[in-house]
């Protein structure tokens, strides 16, 4: 027989529901910012032979002009624009330093020219402005696909939500794309959760309450599931290898997009590894397993020319 919770209970249950949110108003606003300081990466490049350039450039956008900001790293200055392009597109919330560790892995840099973006609304990529729409995302990433003058087309790595943006741009930009490599990617729209607290962080007060960062991430994620419905009848165009890393025990990201990659992909070669016992943190505990990936796709035959253009760097 079904028994009704007494009032006091219930009552009990929404003070402490009030107390977590008080909780989380308090403490957020004292979260450092998930970018690395200019200085720490100074210091972490400090005694390193081979250090990153940075660079800006602006694409338009409905509200004007988005200014996006990149890091990039070669083994030399002279043979970078005449390298492959490994383009790195972090999670969210996030920054390039997120693959700061392969910037300093030399048997990287020395087969490519690395970059590594700060999406939009993260990092020094307007910070605080989110943008909501993947497509919209991709085009403000697609001009680092031109950035050289080689034949081969770079190859895209995508952590988490970086993973559908880096689908996107191979969706929308196929002649400028040569390989993907999603890292626990979010990109079935059926196994994205419904996440009360998120819904709870975008009315006011609370949303006014969240560090930067926090709130970018959060205006991105929320729209996220229909932003992977639309990409559906897109996935048949990519026909580049595509290499999924994914954790068999992720709390964040369901092992399950895995196969849902597979099963979408059904014109490119699909390499599915899952990796036993491993969380959503692979760039951090597993970076040998994306280093190895993106060399196995360097070591592929050149399949056609990709286009070139310059950007400016300082």
């Amino acid at each position: 027989m079904h028994r009704s919770i007494p009032w006091r209970f219930q009552h009990l249950r929404w003070r402490m529901i009030w107390l977590i949110l008080l909780l989380l108003v308090v403490c957020l606003p004292q979260c450092v910012s998930v970018r690395m300081s200019d200085r720490k990466v100074k210091a972490y490049f400090a005694e390193r032979p081979v250090k990153p350039t940075f660079g800006f450039y602006d694409v338009p956008s409905p509200e004007g002009v988005q200014t996006m900001h990149y890091a990039r790293i070669s083994a030399s200055s002279s043979s970078a624009d005449t390298l492959p392009t490994v383009l790195f597109i972090h999670g969210s919330p996030g920054a390039w330093d997120a693959f700061i560790s392969f910037f300093a892995d030399s048997s990287l840099y020395s087969r490519a020219q690395l970059i590594s973006v700060d999406r939009p609304g993260f990092g020094k990529s307007d910070l605080g402005e989110p943008e909501r729409s993947l497509e919209a995302q991709a085009a403000d990433l697609a001009p680092l696909l031109r950035l050289g003058h080689t034949n081969r087309k770079p190859i895209l790595v995508g952590h988490s939500l970086g993973g559908p943006v880096a689908v996107r741009l191979a969706m929308d930009y196929p002649d400028d794309v040569g390989g993907l490599i999603l890292v626990a990617p979010s990109i079935d729209p059926d196994l994205e959760k419904f996440e009360w607290y998120r819904h709870v962080g975008n009315v006011f007060p609370f949303r006014q309450w969240l560090p930067t960062e926090f709130d970018v991430s959060n205006q991105e994620i929320l729209p996220l599931k229909g932003e992977l419905k639309h990409m559906m009848p897109l996935w048949s165009s990519i026909r580049v290898p595509v290499t999924v890393i994914q954790g068999d025990a992720d709390p964040l990201v369901s092992p399950g997009n895995a196969p849902f990659a597979k099963r979408m992909l059904v014109n490119a070669p699909v390499t599915i590894q899952m990796v036993p016992k491993m969380n959503h943190f692979i760039p951090w505990s597993r970076p040998d397993l994306i280093r190895d990936a993106i060399l196995h796709q360097l070591d592929q035959p050149i399949i056609a020319d990709s286009a070139q253009t310059n950007l400016s760097t300082k």
